[in-house]
């Protein structure tokens, strides 16, 4: 099956996901096979809010996708897995993904302080 390559404006909201270094340890750590929340989070070494928010940014652009699963003891259990895509960064898909930018800053404003590490 063949991926599409992402536009302009997924491309800039891909690269600003993996921007952040804690984002791309857990997309290694994803990479690695489905992982659920509580356990992906004692595996980085942070806490689940934290998780979640860098889960959720690393779900919008397309990198991951999440699932709801329940326990066998019933306990309802967020599992993620790093989603399929092939981003091939050279200067002509650069070029490709500029001609279709809809925005000139994808998110206005000043961008989100991140906690660090």
């Amino acid at each position: 099956m063949t991926v599409a390559q992402p536009t302009g404006d997924q491309l800039v909201e891909m690269l600003a996901a993996l921007a952040n270094p804690l984002r791309l340890r857990i997309m290694a750590k994803l990479a690695g096979g489905r992982d659920y929340v509580s356990h992906l989070a004692r595996e980085i070494g942070i806490s689940r809010p934290l998780l979640h928010m860098h889960l959720q940014r690393l779900e919008t652009a397309g990198l991951i996708v999440g699932s709801l699963e329940l326990s066998e003891d019933g306990k309802a259990m967020k599992y993620y897995q790093v989603a399929e895509f092939d981003v091939h960064l050279t200067a002509s898909t650069l070029v490709e993904a500029a001609e279709t930018l809809t925005r000139s800053d994808p998110v206005p404003g000043p961008a989100p302080k991140e906690t660090p590490r």
